[in-house]
């Protein structure tokens, strides 16, 4: 059960990453959308805060 946990948030936090990275992609390009940036800032967003809630439980499992 630890071992998934702890991978779910490795998998969590890259998953931000990615976005994160599509974001600065899309900004850097010169014909970069801004729709596309607003959609990629709020999944951001959504997956930072599920990331952060994955690492909370993770650590309340591993002090167990």
């Amino acid at each position: 059960m630890t071992g998934a946990m702890v991978h779910l948030t490795v998998l969590s936090a890259l998953c931000v990453f990615g976005v994160l990275l599509a974001g600065l992609w899309n900004m850097v390009r010169t014909a970069s959308s801004p729709n596309l940036s607003q959609k990629l800032m709020r999944w951001r967003i959504g997956l930072q805060f599920l990331a952060i809630v994955i690492t909370m439980l993770t650590v309340a499992i591993l002090n167990k």
